[in-house]
């Protein structure tokens, strides 16, 4: 089995790479806006703030993003194969998109109400697969866009693209419909009145979703998919597809283990990553005194560090390759971030937080590059689609041994040692997994 990316015929075009990343500059609003900052914090605090009985809004909240996270892990792998197999990996990706794109607009229909509970659930459950899985094969285009001379600029350019969209669509939202007191809120005015401004958040994420996606399928082609180069995936039922996708990671575990150790690998420094995002803004209010103001304006600052580190650490990724970048920005976290234990403050946090932001973009971007080198021409979605369910399979990492720091030493400051953890743990096992060779083997 070819477990390296093979040089391209003919590069893709500057038109091409920029439509390929708009679609992170348009979809990154998902996951900030509505997932992170807006729309799930509506549901917890307004829609579900009265809920009859004994279970919170906030813990029906985390199942439901519990379920979704369990089924994407269920279906990324055999998605990302079926989308390989049947050449259709555009389609796909326009798709789920739309789909995204719906779920996200019918949120304008959850009223302050709690009935409207399970409706804002259902959806935002619903829009939380089907984006995730929509990156399965977006991702698996690095390879049909890129040559192994500019893969790591190209994956760099990505991240920072969604960093960007996801900063200005925050800001545009938080300023034109949130900010203020009142019944109206915001730039536009608009009623507070059955969280009509929220709701129309929802309706505004969903039309920049939809126009900024537009480029990618009309500027990049299906990709060719070599014949054969899965066979039986393209015969294959949806349960047939589990045994196919077993056959080949017994494949790779036979013929080139380091793909098996890269997935565990990275499903450990990542989750590492997302731990410092999830629990960054908390740190910051609750131990180092930031007020909620400076809160956003710190993760708007984070944003956009992260995104200059992406692109700048591209050009290290092309040059030196991926695990070097990625070894480089784990240490890095790890040793910035057992600075931020012992020191307080306004000015320190500022300091250490944005340093340690400018490592966890180009980790983030040079793991892309790195499963993109060893994927198997034909196969970038299954492999892509593995690599989304072992970051699901130990996502419960971070947030557990933040919770146990947090608990044993009865501190909120402690709990960066359970994610430095986490994140020394990934580094650890990236060490002993061998660079990805720059040839197809």
């Amino acid at each position: 089995m070819s477990t390296a990316i093979a040089e391209t015929e003919r590069p893709a075009t500057p038109r091409q790479v920029l439509a390929w990343g708009l679609w992170d500059w348009g979809t990154s609003g998902f996951n900030s806006v509505i997932l992170t900052f807006v729309f799930s914090v509506y549901l917890t605090k307004k829609v579900g703030d009265d809920l009859p009985g004994s279970i919170s809004a906030t813990s029906w909240l985390s199942w439901s993003i519990g379920i979704a996270g369990l089924v994407i892990a269920l279906l990324a792998p055999v998605s990302g194969q079926r989308f390989d197999a049947a050449g259709r990996r555009k389609q796909s990706l326009a798709i789920l998109t739309a789909l995204t794109v719906m779920s996200v607009a019918a949120m304008f229909f959850v009223e302050d109400s709690y009935q409207y509970l399970w409706l804002g659930l259902a959806l935002l459950g619903f829009a939380s697969v089907t984006a995730e899985l929509a990156t399965v094969p977006y991702n698996a285009m690095l390879t049909q866009l890129s040559t192994p001379s500019n893969i790591g600029r190209l994956s760099g350019f990505g991240w920072a693209m969604g960093y960007f969209g996801s900063i200005f669509l925050l800001v545009f939202c938080y300023f034109g419909f949130i900010a203020g007191e009142g019944t109206e809120r915001g730039f536009f005015a608009i009623e507070t009145t059955d969280g009509l401004n929220i709701r129309t958040v929802a309706l505004v994420v969903a039309v920049w979703m939809a126009v900024f996606v537009m480029p990618v399928f009309f500027a990049v082609p299906e990709p060719t998919i070599p014949k054969n180069a899965d066979p039986g995936a393209a015969e294959a039922g949806y349960i047939e597809s589990y045994k196919v996708l077993w056959r080949d990671v017994r494949e790779l575990w036979d013929e080139d283990r380091r793909t098996v150790y890269y997935l565990v690998a990275s499903a450990l420094f990542r989750d590492g990553l997302a731990g410092i995002f999830t629990f960054g803004g908390v740190l910051a209010a609750t131990v180092y005194g930031l007020s909620a103001a400076d809160v956003l304006l710190f993760g708007i600052a984070a944003n956009v560090v992260a995104a200059l580190g992406s692109i700048i650490a591209g050009r290290f990724d092309d040059k030196y390759g991926p695990k070097s970048v990625i070894l480089t920005s784990l240490v890095g976290l790890v040793a910035i971030g057992f600075v931020l234990i012992m020191v307080s403050g306004h000015l320190m946090f500022w300091i250490f937080g944005l340093m340690m932001c400018t490592f966890v973009g180009p980790a983030q971007a040079s793991a892309r590059t790195y499963l993109a080198k060893l994927a198997p021409p034909g196969r970038e979605g299954q492999l892509f689609g593995l690599y989304t369910m072992t970051g699901r399979a130990v996502s419960f990492l971070s947030p557990a041994l933040f919770g146990l720091f947090v608990y044993l030493f009865a501190a909120d400051r402690a709990g960066i040692v359970g994610l430095m953890i986490v994140l020394a743990g990934g580094a650890a096992a990236m060490w002993f997994v061998r660079e990805p060779s720059e040839v197809a083997a």
